[in-house]
């Protein structure tokens, strides 16, 4: 299962959940604002967040994440090169807020870990790193359930801004053309920002 929240901050995101239907156990991709509002509808819902995992160090990414840690006692995990982001709010981009902020003890990840709830297999997520809008950009794969939560480096009919802190163009299109581009053509494509998409139908733009 795979559940949208479009959660309201500075910047709207859309966060996901990939989570078991039975125990109601998974993983929260970005959690980017409103962490009592997610905490709010897991409970209703029965979900149990085990980990949070984000694609990038921006604040409208991990925004609600400390609420949500401390609420399910899980850990939040992101690539081992945004560790710098999280701590700096010039980096995450919250300086430009009224009250910055910044995320401590991480658990970090490299290119090919692979991530999953205790005990469910088949909602394993395999860690691609995608640098471009950020140095520490990633994907989560989810080959058995045929989807990628892309996070910004790939919208539907775009891709992600690259002249923010960390960010390169040239990084960012050899990520997606070589690493979200050579999935399955049926990949559907998550994004932080846009409606989903599929490999086939963002390849013709590149």
């Amino acid at each position: 299962m795979i559940a949208k929240l479009v959660l309201r901050g500075a910047l709207d995101t859309n966060c996901y959940f990939l989570a078991d239907e039975t125990t109601g156990r998974g993983l929260l991709i970005d959690p980017g604002a409103q962490g009592d509002r997610v905490v709010e509808l897991c409970r209703q819902k029965g979900w149990i967040v085990e980990k949070i995992l984000l694609t990038h160090g921006h604040f409208d990414h991990f925004g609600g994440a400390e609420t949500v840690r401390a609420a399910f006692g899980c850990p939040v995990l992101i690539h081992e090169s945004g560790a710098a982001l999280l701590a700096d709010p010039a980096l995450n981009l919250s300086g430009i807020l009224d009250e910055p902020f910044t995320l401590q003890n991480p658990q970090l990840l490299r290119e090919g870990d692979e991530i999953a709830p205790e005990g469910l297999p088949e909602l394993t997520l395999r860690v691609i790193h995608t640098p471009g809008h950020t140095c520490d950009s990633c994907v989560f794969y989810w080959a058995q359930g045929g989807a990628a939560f892309v996070g910004d480096t790939i919208f539907k009919g775009s891709y992600g801004a690259y002249h923010y802190p960390t960010g390169d163009l040239r990084a960012e299109l050899k990520s997606i053309r070589e690493k979200i581009l050579t999935l399955p053509p049926d990949t559907v494509l998550l994004s932080g920002h846009s409606e989903q998409t599929t490999v086939a139908a963002e390849a013709r733009y590149y």
